[in-house]
């Protein structure tokens, strides 16, 4: 898809020109006020489309009103899922030049727009021996040029995030991504399993020693002179999640492949970062590795000792996504960067808690907290703080250890970021639990089933307003 900013829509000879309509008012375009508002007494509720032809009589073959709903609570947000809205129902009239004649929005829609169009386009179809013919390929709209340009770029990060999540565990290995790492031209370091014995990341190899995957720890890095910030990243990389001796049922295993869905957010926003030139370094972070249930898989009852000599009794083989994040988040902490995010599909707990529309968040800087809800409120994301309260450790208490890998079943969520949270020195961190959101089991707003890329619109944004 190509978006063409363009003075007026209307006179773009195309196969569809889309005109909005707010509830109570009319639209610009006289075939729809005529045939849609006053003949079919069509409302604009939000979200809904009505689809006229216009015979020949204009440039444009069919004309497509487009509800906005009440214009009071109209926002970007609704902006994005209506404009993906639109081109769906474009793509399924097969139309390969779209107009969009947008009036009466009292906002600069021009990055919303972009997203949820280029949100709209996706499909990964990359195994079907026939794919469909049905992409839109120009979109012309009256905006400003430089917010859609960098708003394609954004689209292009979360297109590459999604695709890679949506790979099957056969293609999207810890070598794997290691590989794509080093493409971006960044300074990028691989660290095999040699290397991160000596370094002592022992609760990272212990989760990679039932596969016949070898674990990689990645380590990019964008470099500015006189950074105004330095700020690590860090994404769990579990590329496929047996469940290891702990077994997952053959249902909660099919989706597996999208355990390193944080692990593709970090390499998305990675692989675009230097085409925006932030004032800021930026360290991207990955222990990417399988857990499986192999002749040396690790055990329940196992002791780890993590890098920063922190012993871990393995309580539950399940919960390792946890165990790699606490070796990458103690690596992060001796990088002298001022904040460390990270994110993860980490517990179901979140997922209970919050569903499928919003992600859980917890740190120990209020203030960073707040930040990231804020950027991802604004670029279409939801974030939600959980508490961080000591109580939670205590069902993580060992007698054998300085604590378990897994907790009391309820308050699940805050008692794995207390666990993250033992891993972390000296540096602002917040801790993001994408396990609702980064893969849908239908579809949702402006996305279909299957990975979503989160992470990404509200870490470049956040790196970009530093």
């Amino acid at each position: 898809m190509e978006i063409k900013v363009v003075q007026d829509a209307k006179s773009i000879e195309s196969d569809i020109l889309v005109v909005n309509k707010f509830e109570g008012e009319n639209t610009t375009n006289e075939l729809a006020n005529k045939y849609a508002v006053e003949q079919d007494n069509f409302k604009g509720k939000f979200g809904e489309t009505y689809l006229l032809p216009t015979y020949g009589k204009e440039v444009y073959k069919k004309v497509l009103v487009l509800g906005l709903g009440k214009k009071e609570e109209f926002n970007p947000n609704k902006m994005r899922e209506a404009v993906a809205k639109a081109v769906k129902k474009c793509m399924q009239m097969e139309a390969k030049k779209v107009s969009f004649s947008l009036d009466g929005i009292e906002f600069d829609y021009s990055e919303q727009f972009t997203m949820g169009a280029f949100i709209a386009d996706y499909a990964f179809d990359k195994y079907k021996s026939e794919k469909k013919d049905n992409k839109v390929q120009e979109v012309y709209v009256q905006a400003n040029a430089d917010i859609v340009s960098k708003a394609e770029k954004i689209a292009a990060a979360m297109t590459f995030a999604r695709n890679l999540a949506n790979e099957p565990a056969q293609f999207a290995t810890p070598t794997e991504l290691a590989n794509i790492a080093c493409d971006f031209g960044l300074d990028t370091k691989i660290y095999n399993k040699d290397e991160c014995e000596k370094m002592g990341m022992g609760a990272f190899l212990a989760v990679s020693r039932g596969s016949v995957q070898e674990p990689k720890f990645i380590h990019m890095k964008y470099q500015v002179d006189n950074p105004k910030k330095k700020i690590a990243i860090i994404g769990k990389g579990i590329t496929f999640d047996s469940g290891g001796l702990d077994i997952k049922p053959p249902s909660s295993m099919l989706t597996m492949k999208d355990d390193m869905s944080a692990a593709a957010c970090i390499l998305g926003v990675m692989s675009i970062i230097r085409e925006f030139h932030p004032q800021v370094e930026v360290h991207g972070i990955i222990a990417a590795c399988e857990n499986m249930p192999g002749c040396s898989a690790y055990k329940p009852g196992d002791i780890l000792t993590a890098m920063n000599g922190k012993t871990i009794e393995v309580d539950n083989t399940d919960a390792e996504g946890r165990l790699t994040l606490a070796d990458a988040l103690c690596y992060a902490c001796e990088l002298g960067v001022d904040e460390v995010i990270d994110l993860a599909t980490l517990t179901g707990a979140c997922m209970v808690a919050l569903g499928t529309n919003a992600a859980g968040i917890m740190g120990n800087d209020e203030d960073l907290v707040k930040r990231l809800i804020d950027t991802a409120d604004r670029n279409g994301e939801k974030y939600w703080e959980l508490p961080l309260w000591e109580e939670y450790f205590d069902s993580l208490k060992s007698d054998i250890a300085d604590m378990k890998n897994t907790g009391a079943r309820w308050g699940g969520a805050s008692i794995a970021g207390v666990f993250l949270q033992k891993f972390v020195k000296d540096v602002k961190w917040a801790h993001i639990d994408i396990a609702g959101t980064a893969y849908l089991e239908k579809p949702q707003k402006e996305f279909i089933k299957g990975a979503t890329g989160a992470g990404v619109r509200t870490l470049l944004n956040y790196i970009l307003e530093q």
